[in-house]
């Protein structure tokens, strides 16, 4: 399940017309093409994309894009939005979740991936299963260290030495310094895995006290009631990464500032982050960079959104 329907008000004026996933980063890729090549190169292939905020555009590059058998063999990526006869929108990320849980349902899995779509990164998330699984978790939270100064913009973590948390505040003021290195703090990515089981739980309980966001209201509760860990994402690898890459380069497109350093750290000849990378591609069309028909593709699907009960769109 990837969260693409955030209306990205401190990017204004880029999101005026446009959601936060479907902005250009550079070289016609989209950020909502990042968090999709980890999934699909993470041999994920049952996509949907929850969206709400301004969605033909990322319709529209879905279907230029991503539907092609050959990006994602034996499966799918489906938009969806919010459903009409509920009567009103998403109000959170754990709200989107629980408008679809028929979804999850319908397939029976194991395990549910609940991602954002506005990050750059490459992840491997098949090793963040592993980590689940060896730790027989019941959730687990993708994170990474971040400068204490700019910690306060992000979920916190407090783990244990095996990795699992004691304690997750979302936003804090004053955020927790890790103990070993008090320059930094945890960060969550808002990349979560969850036992299926487990999910559907939390969201009928969650949905019954009017709780609809996973960082402010879900995650908080879980250090002592569930097995919950934080995977470190620095320890996750993908091939073809090249030495003067940083390592666990990880940006969160939250601001204008933010926007415009992942445009800054992609360029040039020894770029901090690779967009070509043959080994794990950020989209395997992303050579082709003629102009395309988005915006009348985009006006179609729209019509076609609007025809739909369930509200699949692709």
């Amino acid at each position: 399940m990837v969260l693409a329907g955030g209306e990205g008000t401190r990017l204004r004026p880029l999101t005026h017309d446009v959601p936060k996933p479907a902005l250009t980063l550079d070289k016609g890729l989209r950020i909502i093409d990042f968090v999709l090549s980890n999934l699909v190169n993470s041999g994920i292939s049952s996509i949907y994309v929850l969206l709400q905020y301004k969605p033909q555009a990322v319709i529209a590059h879905l279907a230029r894009h991503w539907l092609a058998p050959a990006h994602v063999p034996n499966g799918f990526i489906t938009a969806i939005l919010p459903k009409r006869h509920t009567g009103g929108d998403f109000t959170g990320t754990a709200n989107a979740v629980y408008q679809n849980l028929d979804l999850i349902e319908r397939h029976g899995p194991d395990l549910v991936a609940v991602f954002a779509a506005d990050h750059v990164y490459r992840m491997d998330v098949r090793q963040m299963v592993r980590f689940h699984e060896e730790r027989n978790a019941q959730v687990t939270v993708a994170a990474l260290p971040v400068p204490i100064q700019k910690a306060s913009a992000f979920g916190i973590l407090s783990t244990g030495a095996s990795g699992r948390l004691t304690e997750f505040q979302e936003k804090p003021c004053t955020p927790a310094p890790i103990p070993s290195d008090p320059g930094r703090a945890y960060a969550s990515m808002g990349n979560y895995l969850f036992e299926r089981a487990v999910l559907t739980t939390l969201l009928d309980q969650a949905h019954r006290r009017g709780d609809v966001d996973f960082g402010m209201h879900i995650l908080p509760r879980l250090p002592r009631t569930h097995r919950i860990f934080a995977y470190d994402f620095l320890t996750n690898r993908v091939p073809g990464v090249e030495p003067h890459e940083e390592p666990g380069y990880w940006r969160d497109i939250g601001t204008l500032e933010a926007f415009e350093a992942a445009r800054q750290e992609v360029a040039g000849s020894r770029p901090r982050f690779n967009l070509f990378n043959s080994h794990w591609p950020v989209r395997r069309d992303v050579r082709d960079m003629r102009s395309n028909a988005d915006d009348a593709a985009a006006a179609a699907f729209g019509v076609a959104a609007t025809q739909f009960d369930r509200n699949e769109v692709v």
